[in-house]
């Protein structure tokens, strides 16, 4: 269920762009884009700081991907699958909910002092690319910190990178 390593090396050229003013997130094949999906970043705005409910900024990689073989809209809570599939109805049982749905990019900081270390440890802050309710819109900063993405997006995604897919997060790549 979970796939991780301490630090790949990827060798294929593939890489992560999430543009936080665009709202989006770009998989690339060295500069040649192959992928672009509308994502949802921190309402908070841009920051490493632990507590803040930011995004991050700076570089990261893919530290681990979780819930593989699971189902489309599965519910996680601290990683772990609660054997629970989303439905509206569960949503209104449970109202107060962060809903992190289908699978799980658990991203790790690569600068240290920046996003990497002490308050301001990406890891540590539990920073995910994952899914969340298809009520959720996309291309608007309403994220608790994480990166939310459309559940066929991030399958589509998840199923083309390993472990150790460098991530660079930037206010703006123009």
């Amino acid at each position: 269920m979970v796939n991780t390593s301490e630090k790949v090396t990827v060798k294929s050229g593939l890489h992560i762009r999430i543009d936080i003013s665009r709202q989006t997130l770009e998989l690339l094949n060295k500069e040649k884009r192959l992928y672009l999906f509308p994502v949802s970043t921190a309402a908070n705005g841009v920051g490493e700081e632990e507590g803040s409910g930011c995004t991050p900024r700076g570089h990261h990689h893919i530290r681990a991907k979780i819930g593989a073989e699971l189902p489309e809209n599965s519910v996680f809570i601290a990683r772990r699958p609660t054997g629970e599939i989303y439905t509206p109805e569960l949503a209104k049982a449970h109202p107060k909910r962060d809903w992190i749905l289908t699978r799980i990019l658990w991203l790790s900081g690569d600068q240290s002092g920046f996003n990497r270390g002490g308050k301001r440890d990406t890891l540590r802050r539990f920073i995910y690319i994952h899914g969340c309710p298809e009520t959720e819109p996309m291309g608007i900063a309403k994220s608790h910190g994480c990166i939310r993405m459309r559940n066929d997006n991030l399958l589509t995604l998840f199923q083309r990178i390993p472990v150790g897919t460098p991530v660079e997060i930037r206010e703006s790549f123009d």
